[in-house]
């Protein structure tokens, strides 16, 4: 624990202009980012008697060892920087907001030549455009299975598509109307996609326009005396009512808004939205975050910066209801103004029909909150029992704040991988997950040496932590500071945001901190326990690793899979945890995730490794080029049959690598022997 006065900043060297600070720990991690209208007094603050700040607060300046800040000129840029950066650092004693469960969405994926509606979970794309989101999958699959009547959009998979553009013949949903065909040219790539404009414009609560189109329609044919036509538009029109009623109407038709609810107790407080557009609810949402220092105000502020800091500008409403406004409105609302290019209302509704919606969020809200309360038991409470357990049946100083735990993949010696996954303050950390290649050794003649598990764990460990080591000499002159004693700066640009590779472990580079973007190396920080997966054999190996190079620091743990026994270095007896100890499952989530990490990596790398092409071996015809080939031409089949004129069409193609193509294609053909078609016998 760090005293905070060995790093406190004079008062007369912190400025008064609005800005962005950021402590960081020993190891140079950042690990709490903030913002205020003015520097000095909210620094002072964090520096006033310890014994007077919360808890966690306490918590945090004494982990810290130095803060710095960057000057802005606006309290808008202060928010778009620190938004920015608790994205990028993902600090750990921000407030972080958690989905209470797995929202599917209707997704259109407007970046592709032919958009596909289908449904999606998790990150969002950029290029797609996303609706809900739903409470279940299927009312997704219901709802769209009643719109492709009218927008006979596109929903198979790529692998479906270019099987049927190879064979010329659509999938059962062209045959029954329910798709427009594009993979056969029913229409051209401009039709399909206005068709994908209409369904999105539709979904997006533009309703009314095709529900008057189609009566129109229908009119028109019924005048014409095609009834056969008038009946297929009357059964649209049913589709789309029918569609319509599934999303209740709870405001008036031209009203789009994002209703906001909470619900808290003294720990955390669960988050639930409401999307209304066009007067009926598109979709809900919930969160759940660890309240503890931070009032209301302030989580309404950092839950409107998650929700739409990476939105698009039709996906902010003409008006946000929230149940107390912002810490910082007039910023907040002209920041969400900025982004949609129009006019946003940040608001508390007093009366009417939206203050009655507002209650029925709250009350899903306390709903949420309540079915949280039953499950808390793998958070909190629970994380810090097991942390307490493994410090006393390890023999810890501290409680093992950050564990790595490792695992080694293969199949009879190929292919071998190793994965090493990372929990903080018992939860996973994916962002600082890492998967190795393991390169093993190699004879004198350049033969390869079978690699065992324990030899894969000694390269794997021996890699990251001469890796840690390396950073960690070359902190000794690098100055975390961001240009002054201190940590000032001018301007308000941020680090540019790369993310962490999870390839192998790169190369080397020096200091924790990269100077030029402000983010951590990816090896930098040692953990305080390191878990192998296996028994005596892989711990001796792993701590002959750490004796080697002189790192006295990391504790180390085996997990045997037999009796689930935990082996220490150089202990002939392991140490058994009782077996419903929190410690004790803890440490089997670590090695279950760490395998499951280590066998997906390797069964990508196995199925890369037995995947062929035809074109495979072709001089100049990289990957890219060969999809390029087979999107012009549907199929190897048909390219065979082209010549050198016709592959020169395809973009990226010469004279000489075409003349490549045809050649190598003609040498690999198959010589079918000739057939006497009268009497099927094979001709010599």
């Amino acid at each position: 624990m760090a005293d905070p006065t060995t790093y406190r900043p004079k008062p007369g060297e912190i400025p008064t202009d609005p800005g962005v600070y950021r402590f960081r720990d020993a190891h140079g991690r950042v690990i709490y980012v903030g913002k205020a209208k003015s520097l000095r007094p909210r620094l002072s603050s964090y520096f006033q008697d310890i014994t007077a700040l919360h808890p966690r607060t306490a918590t945090m300046v004494t982990t810290a060892s130095s803060v710095e800040w960057t000057v802005v000129r606006t309290e808008v840029e202060a928010l778009q920087l620190e938004y920015s950066w608790i994205k990028e650092f993902d600090p750990r004693f921000n407030v972080k907001y958690r989905d209470d469960k797995s929202y599917p969405f209707l997704a259109v994926t407007m970046g592709e030549e032919f958009p596909r509606a289908q449904v999606m979970r998790g990150a969002k794309r950029k290029g797609t455009r996303y609706f809900g989101p739903y409470g279940h999958a299927w009312a997704i699959r219901e709802t769209l299975d009643l719109l492709l009547r009218v927008f006979p959009l596109r929903t198979c998979s790529s692998g479906v598509f270019k099987r049927a553009t190879a064979s010329g013949r659509p999938c059962l949903l062209g045959y029954i109307d329910k798709c427009s065909a594009p993979c056969v040219g029913r229409v051209t790539p401009e039709e399909h996609r206005a068709i994908a404009e209409d369904f999105c414009d539709f979904m997006g609560g533009n309703t009314t326009r095709f529900a008057k189109r189609l009566e129109t329609r229908m009119k028109e044919a019924a005048a014409e005396l095609d009834f056969e036509q008038a009946a297929r538009l009357r059964d649209d029109i049913g589709a789309l009512t029918k569609a319509l009623e599934k999303q209740a109407v709870v405001l008036g038709d031209a009203t789009d808004a994002d209703v906001f609810a909470l619900a808290d107790d003294d720990l955390e407080a669960a988050v639930q939205v409401f999307h209304v557009r066009g007067g009926r609810i598109r979709g809900q949402r919930g969160w759940v975050v660890e309240k503890e220092s931070e009032d209301i105000p302030t989580l309404v502020e950092h839950l409107l910066l998650q929700v739409y800091g990476d939105a698009e500008r039709d996906a902010i409403p003409r008006e946000v209801l929230v149940p107390s406004l912002p810490a910082d409105p007039e910023a907040v609302t002209e920041w969400l103004s900025s982004v949609r290019g129009s006019a946003v209302s940040v608001r508390v509704p007093q009366r009417g029909d939206k203050r009655t919606l507002s209650e029925t969020v709250r009350r899903n809200a306390e709903q949420s909150l309540a079915r949280h309360k039953v499950a808390r038991a793998g958070d909190l409470t629970l994380r810090s029992k097991a942390l307490q357990e493994l410090q006393d049946y390890l023999g810890l100083d501290d409680a093992p704040l950050r564990i790595e735990c490792y695992d080694v993949s293969h199949v009879q010696g190929t292919n071998v991988v190793a994965s090493m996954v990372v929990f903080e303050d018992g939860l996973a950390r994916k962002s600082e997950y890492r998967r190795f290649i393991v390169r093993g050794a190699a004879t004198e003649d350049g033969e390869p040496v079978t690699v065992d598990d324990t030899a894969a764990m000694r390269e794997v460990l021996t890699r990251r932590f001469r890796r840690y080591l390396e950073d960690a000499e070359g902190a000794g002159d690098l100055d975390l500071s961001t240009g002054v004693v201190g940590g000032a700066t001018d301007g308000a640009a941020g680090p540019d945001a790369t993310g962490p590779s999870d390839d192998d472990d790169g190369p080397s580079a020096s200091g924790p901190i990269d100077p030029e973007t402000g983010r951590p190396r990816r090896f930098a920080y040692p953990p305080s326990l390191v878990v192998v997966d296996g028994g005596l054999p892989q711990v001796n190996a792993a701590q002959a690793v750490l004796d080697e190079l002189g790192i006295e620091e990391v504790a180390l743990v085996g997990l045997a899979k037999r009796l689930e026994e935990v082996w220490v270095p150089r202990d002939d007896h392991p140490v058994i945890l009782p077996r419903t100890s929190e410690g004790l499952y803890l440490l089997q989530r670590l090695r279950d995730e760490a395998h499951r990490f280590a066998i997906t990596f390797h069964r990508q790398r196995r199925s890369k490794a037995m995947t062929t092409s035809q074109l495979d071996g072709i001089p100049g015809l990289g990957a890219s080029r060969q999809k390029a080939l087979l999107r012009h031409f549907g199929s190897v089949k048909r390219l065979r049959a082209a010549d050198t004129t016709d592959i020169m069409a395809v973009p990226g193609f010469g004279r000489s690598l075409a003349s490549a193509v045809v050649n190598h294609l003609a040498e690999g053909a198959p010589q079918e022997p000739a057939v006497n078609l009268t009497t099927g016998e094979v001709l010599e």
